[in-house]
């Protein structure tokens, strides 16, 4: 049986509802592109800074 059709179990062992599910993994996904988004803007003001160093010296 996959993962997908064998429903999670919560601390009182009552399986996890599709909402809850998708809430989850939407808070997860959220959260990852948070970070990502992070990731990027960094690397473009870190690239931003090399060109205009070059521009300058």
């Amino acid at each position: 049986m996959s993962e997908e059709t064998v429903p999670q179990q919560v601390g009182s062992g009552q399986p996890k509802g599709l909402l809850q599910q998708m809430e989850e993994l939407m808070a997860a996904l959220n959260a990852d592109l948070s970070a990502l988004d992070a990731d990027l803007q960094a690397a473009g003001d870190s690239e931003r800074r090399i060109v205009e160093e070059r521009q300058v010296g």
